[in-house]
């Protein structure tokens, strides 16, 4: 009798088992194994470009006019921006009440120590320059979403305005978001591997024992987002009338995926077929989940002001209410000028650091387990993203019925 080949989920959930086990017994050989991590995200990377700029024209191409292209972005902006004070609010709520930084007593780092992180300028020129290409190419090379969805609103109206002209083009990106939903799949294979490789070389680097140094840190913040899933994102589906659980039911495998690569990158491909097949209309989804990566990611959100308080708290740096009110208006816009550039989180933070006169090489204190709280703020992200689309659709009645039982997906 042939056995049943495991699906996706099973795949990634042995690899970090295999992981864990591997980096902590052979912590050597499991650092070496960080060469699988990186080639499964530089072929995630690879996909990125391409697979935004085409589904994303053929998405603003089939809404249509400059009319619903603005309808539709002001319920996103708007839900974006309602999800993000959430999630800052819910941020300093946490580290506020349990108090970390006063609580856990760590050793401060030595002054003047060099983080290796550069604080992030709150100009409006540097805000711009992450929103307005200069050069599609350049972005395109360096996976800047941002510039990359603002082109692609620009190239997909125009196709729509040429009419039968314009479909020629439309139809070439068409097949070309198909295709590479094809190498996707192919890329796919790769990730329990992937998996596997990230985690036995964070196990090897940090072993163990860093989990029990930091517990109290870990379980404020993952109790946090546990909390924004559960209850904040819960409310929003009943309020917007979404089966929540059979949401996250269609996008476990991408959940799992950004959790255990700790990156929200790897999962935006298989994202958007969950999303398809949980009934979202494809032009609302290729629309929202592009900008989602931009404007929406609600793990990294939060941390911002988690992190931010938590490291005044271990210098017995007392922030007043207005301070703490002060940044989050700050992180409000200049959290949207940030996406794409490497250890985004750490760097906006490394700014309001620096705004707020705390020493920025408290950033140390966070160094050591930045990956491991990076995992949940990346699984975050991709709720938080999948529940924008889910809301989007609805709110444009364009939320079908899932097309296929939960039980029948398989992603592999």
């Amino acid at each position: 009798m042939k056995l049943k080949t495991p699906n996706l989920v099973t795949q990634i959930f042995l690899g970090m088992v295999l992981g864990i086990i591997i980096g902590h017994f052979w912590s050597d050989l499991g650092s070496s194994f960080k060469i699988f991590s990186d080639i499964f995200l530089r072929l995630i990377k690879m996909i990125i470009a391409p697979l935004v700029f085409s589904v994303l024209v053929v998405g603003v191409a089939k809404v249509g006019d400059f009319k619903s292209v603005g309808r539709i972005g002001i319920k996103t902006i708007a839900y974006f921006t309602f999800a993000t004070l959430i999630a800052l609010g819910l941020g300093l709520l946490i580290v506020n009440f349990f108090e970390p930084g006063k609580v856990m007593h760590l050793a401060l780092p030595i002054g003047n120590a060099d983080t290796g992180i550069a604080a992030a300028p709150h100009d409006s020129k540097t805000i711009i320059s992450h929103i307005i290409p200069d050069s599609i190419v350049a972005v395109m090379a360096s996976n800047e979403i941002l510039p990359i969805v603002v082109f692609s609103l620009f190239f997909g109206i125009a196709c729509a305005s040429l009419g039968e002209k314009g479909k020629i083009v439309v139809n070439f990106f068409d097949s070309l978001s198909h295709i590479m939903f094809k190498v996707t799949n192919y890329v796919m294979k790769f990730a329990p591997l992937g998996v596997f490789g990230a985690i036995a070389a964070v196990v090897a680097k940090q072993g163990l024992d860093v989990l029990g140094g930091y517990l109290y840190l870990i379980l404020c913040f993952y109790g946090g987002l546990i909390f924004f899933v559960f209850v904040v994102l819960f409310v929003i589906s009943l309020a917007a009338r979404i089966p929540f659980f059979k949401l996250l039911g269609f996008i476990k495998e991408p959940v799992l995926l950004a959790f255990s690569t700790a990156s929200s990158e790897a999962a935006f491909p298989k994202t958007i077929e969950a999303l398809e097949r949980f009934g979202c209309s494809n032009r609302i989804i290729s629309f929202v989940l592009p900008l989602g990566y931009s404007f929406n990611l609600d793990g990294s959100i939060m941390y911002m002001t988690f992190a931010t308080v938590f490291i005044a708290q271990s210098y017995g740096i007392e922030m007043s209410v207005g301070d703490q009110i002060k940044m989050m208006l700050i992180l409000l816009v200049t959290s949207k000028g940030m996406a794409g550039i490497p250890r985004a989180s750490l760097v906006v933070i490394a700014g309001m650091l620096s705004t707020f006169n705390i020493p920025v090489e408290g950033l140390l204190l966070l160094l050591g387990i930045d990956q491991i709280l990076d995992m949940g703020r990346s699984a975050t992200n991709v709720v938080g993203n999948a529940m924008a689309t889910a809301v989007v659709s609805k709110w444009e009645k364009e939320l079908s019925p899932p097309k296929e039982d939960i039980d029948s997906i398989s992603l592999t």
